[in-house]
């Protein structure tokens, strides 16, 4: 039965939207970063020839370089100031997590609350710097190695300082995407870095668009297939926002207390399991690890020789783990399901949680409170976690699965474009109706103050 509070939720009226002041304002707040993220995408790095760029990157499409391009709105492809996006931030939290979650040092910095919070997030930057110095080195190296090997002029200033320049740059880029995705969190709606990071890839949205359609119109794909596409890419979205609704409710019962009228009253909550608690990080870290040897080898270029050992090599694993491949669909999978359970054991813990239960005064009925309640809950937990990795599987395997079989690059990143687009617009509505619910509270307050001034 839906409680009050979801009642209320329910009946939101929109004609309330225009009274909302600071609603607006933090919406408009957040489209004004987002367009200042996209005209940073479209500055080149000093000493890069941007039309020659675009004749190599269209040679060596393919690999992760494609992920990474799609996650910084085609910054990659025009080697802009952005180029790296937000991908080193997010890579340096996943480390930093990991590292809270193992070494007992860090772990007891995430019991110290704010303070704690605040030296690991602090971490996290200074490993969002060193990567991105470290990236931004390669990608530098690797666009003069991959100009040179092709023929082709595209730095046209000496090749250490564009690397040194290149990575001055890219720093400074992915630490101003860092600022820009902090301040739409503080002043706008929404988490700022998923944000920027749905935004690079609704950009490619147009792309996708008029290639499919104007491979209709020149008859290179039927109309029978973009119809199959165009109600594919819709189930598969609705299937998404449906799962990631998804919970596993949890009675959590606590002990009798004394209410306002003298009578005992027993409180009753739930505790909420989603069944996809990994959220997007199996597939990014799955298809980073497959195709990082296809990366390898459009780095190296020409400079091994196909008849050499390590050449025979290159070339067995370009044929054996490139898209739409059975060993790669198989070890894709294997790995997302891998990662779903070991990353949902990383991020929740049912010792801590069954302490703070216990501590509280709360208990499953029918469990004991302490250990039997954690068993009970990483019993749960495996259970749902299989339902949520099979989820996660069949999203992200079937576009993999389509584009092999139609030949066209669909989805723009594949599956995990689409988790990280449901997800990230699912929690800014559900932020919008949260404002909108208070402010439309607030009135109800208000009211009240007035008809009791008026008695």
């Amino acid at each position: 039965m839906a409680s009050r509070a979801d009642n209320f939720a329910s009946n939101l009226s929109l004609a309330n939207f225009s009274k909302a002041t600071e609603l607006k304002n933090r919406i408009w707040f957040t489209v004004g970063a987002l367009v200042v993220f996209r005209f940073l995408s479209f500055v080149p790095l000093p000493g890069v020839n941007p039309l020659v760029l675009q004749t190599l990157y269209s040679k060596t499409q393919g690999g992760i370089l494609d992920i990474f391009n799609t996650f910084s709105g085609g910054s990659l492809q025009r080697m802009s100031l952005t180029a790296l996006g937000i991908m080193p931030y997010i890579t340096a939290s996943i480390v930093v997590q990991l590292a809270a979650s193992l070494h007992p040092a860090l772990a007891s910095l995430k019991k110290e609350g704010e303070s704690g919070r605040q030296k690991l997030n602090q971490y996290t930057r200074y490993g969002a710097v060193g990567l991105t110095a470290i990236q931004g080195w390669v990608a530098a190296s690797g666009l003069v190695a991959m100009g040179a090997s092709n023929g082709l002029d595209v730095v046209v200033i000496p090749a250490m300082l564009f690397r040194i320049t290149a990575v001055i740059s890219l720093i400074g880029g992915t630490m101003f995407l860092l600022w820009l995705g902090e301040q739409i969190t503080s002043r706008g709606i929404g988490n700022g870095t998923s944000l920027i990071i749905m935004a690079g890839i609704v950009a490619q949205m147009p792309t996708f668009i008029s290639q499919l359609f104007e491979g209709g119109r020149s008859g290179s794909i039927g109309g029978f297939t973009i119809v199959m596409m165009v109600g594919l890419l819709v189930g598969l979205i609705i299937f998404i926002a449906f799962m990631e609704r998804a919970t596993r409710q949890l009675l959590i019962q606590y002990p009798k207390r004394a209410s306002a009228n003298g009578m005992m009253q027993a409180d009753r909550s739930h505790l909420p399991l989603k069944l996809n608690t990994s959220g997007v990080i199996p597939p990014i870290f799955a298809s980073s690890l497959l195709l990082l040897p296809l990366t390898i080898t459009q780095f190296a270029g020409k400079s091994v020789s196909p008849d050499s050992f390590w050449g025979g090599a290159i070339i067995a694993l370009n044929q054996y783990l490139g898209h739409g491949k059975p060993l790669y669909m198989g070890l894709y999978a294997a790995g997302i399901i891998f990662f779903c359970f070991f990353y949902t054991a990383v991020v929740f813990n049912p010792e801590e949680t069954a302490d703070n239960l216990k501590r509280n005064g709360g208990f499953i009925p029918g469990i004991r409170p302490g250990k039997n309640t954690a068993t009970y809950l990483d019993y749960v937990l495996t259970r749902i976690t299989v339902i949520g990795a099979a989820y996660i599987t069949v999203v992200c395997v079937i576009p993999e699965w389509v584009i092999a079989q139609t030949g066209i690059r669909l989805f723009f990143a594949g599956g995990t474009s689409l988790l990280i687009v449901v997800n990230v617009t699912v929690d800014t509505i559900t932020q919008i109706q949260s404002h909108l619910l208070a402010h439309q509270y607030g009135d109800l307050i208000k009211k009240a103050r007035l008809k009791g001034r008026l008695r």
